[in-house]
This record gives structure tokens, sequence and C-alpha cells, in this order.
């Protein structure tokens, strides 16, 4: 299996600038490959470049840049080259599934902060001076640059990747190893009901609280943008010192509330996986959740709309975004893969309206937002935990329906 490790880079000042000037060139080199392309097709030929053809223009590049795209390795190029490849093929796919394209963009400096490397030992090493117990990770054209390597790597490092986060360094790598040994087991089997009063809600009727994490920190974001609201809009180079430190400030709130909400989906996350064998969640499509609702026009009066409840919706997409229910998910699959633990995910639809006792289905089950009370049968319970139920019995049933 493929594991990942990110670790804290601590740069010195002449390498932070190189590391800088890394991320400038092949941001450089993603946006006139992007040009090209355009160009390309703009033309009355309608011609179409792909990857391979601009892979082979690189050593000509090089050989006509050597102080800027002639510093770098020529490996971690190419991998900028086939991120673009991959930004035309996801587009030409959403135009294929009727999506909306979102045709691919030019990038700013400022926001191209990662560098792939393909493979570890081509333009870079990784722990590159183990006789050292400093670890350090070499780039070709930085150095020998210190990590912050807080638990060791296991297994053999296959890619190594440097990104930008504000004013900080990180180095990501990811190793191939052997699947570990699976967790004992517990006989234990739950279902989960993902919501916004609680994060989290089993078929045990335990609830876990919603943290909440940008509402909390939402006082300190307003003053904040409204303090860099102050300053006219301009490019990066053209700011004074006092509008970069406003604009750290936005970002470094922002980068504390994703970690937060990252560190609070893995211990939740790990507890399920250590407690239970078989876990069942609704298959739910957050995009569509967090949708906009659609514009009401008036038949009566053009250009006049009428209430549509955009001002509500846009509350809940709020509460929505800031459970991250989609990152919790992702992390559960992947620990209980690598624990030995089965995920299922099953249809939501109806889950909070179907009765546990008597199996009676109606919208009037639900009369409030935390109530369950059985309109056939006189079943009561709260709403959060009759759907974790229903959850975890659809889970079953498509488990034994599909025995491994």
């Amino acid at each position: 299996m493929i594991r990942a490790y990110k670790f804290l880079m601590r740069p010195a000042a002449r390498q932070a600038v190189a590391l800088g000037e890394m991320l400038r060139d092949h941001c450089s080199l993603y946006n006139g490959a992007l040009q090209e392309r355009r160009d390309a097709y703009r033309h009355v030929s309608r011609t179409t470049v792909r990857y391979g053809q601009q892979s082979a223009q690189l050593k000509d590049i090089r050989a006509f840049d050597p102080e800027r795209q002639g510093r770098w390795s020529f490996s971690s190029q190419q991998a900028t080259l086939r991120r673009l490849d991959k930004a035309f093929a996801a587009f030409f796919r959403r135009i294929k599934s009727g999506e909306a394209p979102g045709y691919p963009r030019f990038r700013g400096v400022g926001r191209f902060d990662t560098v792939d490397f393909p493979k570890d030992g081509d333009g870079v090493r990784w722990d590159a001076t183990p006789h050292d117990p400093v670890t350090r990770v070499r780039f070709q054209g930085v150095g020998h640059v210190k990590v912050n390597q807080h638990r060791p790597v296991a297994g053999k490092v296959k890619t190594v990747s440097v990104k930008r986060e504000g004013r900080t360094w990180f180095v990501v790598l990811t190793a191939e190893q052997d699947q570990p040994e699976p967790l004992p087991a517990t006989g234990s089997t739950v279902g989960i009901d993902l919501g916004i009063a609680s994060y989290l809600t089993d078929s045990n009727g335990i609830h876990i609280p919603n943290p909440r994490h940008a509402r909390k920190a939402a006082a300190k974001l307003q003053a904040a943008q409204q303090a860099l609201s102050r300053f006219p809009r301009r490019k990066a180079k053209n700011r004074t010192r006092n509008h970069r430190r406003a604009v750290d400030k936005v970002a470094a709130l922002h980068r504390k509330v994703r970690r937060q909400r990252l560190d609070h989906a893995h211990k939740t996350a790990l507890g399920l996986v250590r407690a239970h064998d078989f876990i069942a969640h609704e298959d739910l499509k957050i995009r569509n959740m967090s949708k906009a609702p659609a514009a009401r026009p008036d038949p009566g009066r053009p250009g006049v709309f009428l209430p549509n409840g955009a001002a509500v919706k846009a509350g809940l997409n709020r509460s929505i975004n800031d459970a991250g229910w989609g990152v919790f998910l992702t992390i559960l699959h992947a620990k209980a893969e690598s624990a030995g633990r089965e995920v299922i995910a099953v249809d939501p639809r109806n889950t909070s309206r179907r009765c546990p006792a008597c199996g009676h289905t109606a919208k009037g089950n639900r009369p409030t937002q935390e109530t369950f009370h059985c309109q056939a049968c006189g079943h009561t319970a709260h709403a959060d935990t009759v759907g974790a139920l229903n959850v975890l019995r659809a889970g079953l049933v498509r488990r034994n329906a599909n025995p491994a």
C-alpha cells in the first residue's frame, strides 16, 4: 500500500529564496504550456497539443534559459506538464458528462505552491545525509534542507513533493510499504449518521458534538478580512509591508481552521476504526447538498425575482462546509483499509423517516429536526439515532448480498 508523510522543512534564508524561485519557474512553465495549448487550438487548424509534444520541448527550453528553467530537475518539470495534462483531461471529461467544464486557468505565482518529483533520487534525495542525526532532503538547485522528521518513514520512498503554505515549507513523501497487520477483531458493527447539530451520531445512540471551527474563528476572520479590505488590490510584488502582513493574517487563520478540522476528523475516524469491525455510513452527495438554490424569476414582472431562500441556504451551506464531511469520510476509508476494517456507503434516502421497529416510512414520522415519532406504532427516539440504525441495517444487507 502507499502511505503519505508530511514533514516541516526548515530552510536557511538562501534556501527559502531558492525554493521560491523554483516554484516561480515551474509556475512560468505551467502557464507557458497552457498558453501554447490555447494558441494552437485557436488557430484555424484547431491543432491539439499534448503532453508528449510539450515534454519533448523541455530540452530546448532548458538550453535557451539555463539560469531559470535549466536549474531545476528535468523530471519535476515533466511532472508539472503532466499536471496541466491532467487538468485538460478532467476538463474534457466534465464536458462529456455534462458538468460545468471549468477550462484550465493560468496560475498566479502566489497560488502555485507545489512541485512534484516523480522519483526519489532523480532531482531530489530524501535523507540525503544518513550519517547526520538531523534529517535533510536535497533538492537540485537548492541544496540540503533540514527537515523536522517527527516520525519514521516505513517502506521505500517513491515520490517527493515540496509544498509552500504561507511562509512555511513542507516536504511530502509517498512510501510503498507492506499491508500492515489488521487490528484485532472486536465483533462490533456500527452505523453513523452525519449531521449539523451533532457532528456524528452512531447506532448506539452516542452523539459526537460538532466543533464548528469556522464559526468559532468567524469574529477573528471578519476582523482580519476587514483590515485586508482597506488595501487596494495589487499584485504581490507591489504590496506594502502592512498589506503583506494583512494577507498573511487572513491566510494563517484559514490554515488554522483547516488544521483543526483535519485533526478532529482524524481522531474521530480513528476512534471508530479501533472500536468497530464494520462501519456503515450514508453515501452523501455533498457537492449537491451545498449548492445555492436556483433563481426564481417572476413570470409577471420581467427582471424581477421571487424569494428563493438563498440567505437561509447560504447559512446551511456554511455549516455543511464547516463540518467537513467529505474530508472525514476520506480519512475514515483510509484508516479502515489500513486496519483491516470494512466500510460501506448506503443510500441515504428515508433513513431518518423509516421506523426501525415496524418499518413504516413517512415524512410525518419526523415532526422536528431531533424527534422521531412513528405514526404507525408510536415508536419514539432521537431522529439521528434512528437514521444511524437504518444506515447500519442497510449496510449489513448490502454486505450480506455482496460477500467478499
